[in-house]
């Protein structure tokens, strides 16, 4: 299985702190965002990474990471993407790097408390299809938010003003190769974007999409709120 980590996009909403860098650069406590989905993919045991970059800072990644070696890797890959068309445009500059294999992404803003291998193994055992983390937070409506019926999902909803539920889909999914033909078959949204959300419920319209309740606490840093949210989790979980 191959890892992909998200961290493109512009940072608008983090100006002036993303003006003169990538939000995924940006310190949480005392590494550098990026570090953190680099560290889980790595401990869960993958070991072949693409990282999707963009704005005018991409080569700050390479100079930061190099080729990995800090995180036991051999090699790191390295795409760009132009703009801000969505986190599904940005996992399908990715195929020719997946080769047919199947695929973790974590959203590169994403920090979570504990391992994720359990849930990869999950996936690894599966013949087909997907499989997402969510969590319950109380702000649903800034994610794309499950609607359950029973332990199944019924519906995800992007971003909804009334939210069906609590659960929020987390930064972190796992597919099959057929991810990149679904998102091909994608229209932008109203925002401009080809929405990851639209790619899971393809999955969950076929009867293939299948999730874990995550452990642990889990934040994006896609705020000036929750980036220092981000900062005093990691920083009591340093000093615990």
């Amino acid at each position: 299985m191959k890892g992909i980590i998200l961290a493109g996009g512009l940072g608008k909403r983090m100006q002036p702190l993303t003006r003169i860098t990538n939000k995924h650069l940006l310190p949480v406590y005392n590494k550098p965002m990026i570090y953190y989905p680099l560290e889980i993919l790595v401990e869960a045991g993958i070991t072949e990474i693409m990282i999707v970059t963009g704005g005018n800072n991409a080569g700050d990644f390479l100079r930061l990471l190099g080729n990995g070696s800090e995180f036991g890797l051999k090699h790191i890959n390295y795409t760009y993407q132009r703009g801000e068309g969505g986190i599904a445009e940005a996992l399908g500059l990715c195929e020719h790097f997946a080769d047919k294999d199947k695929v973790v992404v974590m959203l590169g803003d994403n920090l979570i408390e504990k391992s994720i291998k359990q849930y990869i193994d999950k996936f690894q055992k599966q013949d087909s299809g997907a499989r997402i983390l969510i969590k319950e937070v109380s702000d649903p409506e800034r994610f794309g938010v499950v609607e359950l019926k029973g332990d199944k999902v019924i519906l995800i909803q992007e971003k909804p003003k009334s939210p069906k539920s609590q659960y929020a889909v987390t930064g972190i999914y796992m597919y099959d190769s057929r991810v990149f033909n679904i998102i091909k078959t994608l229209k932008p949204s109203q925002r401009g974007e080809l929405e990851i959300t639209d790619v899971n419920n393809d999955y969950l319209k076929n009867g293939d999409l299948y999730y874990d309740v995550l452990d642990g606490w889990w934040t994006d840093c896609g705020t000036f709120e929750s980036l220092l949210h981000a900062n005093n989790l990691v920083s009591k979980k340093e000093r615990d």
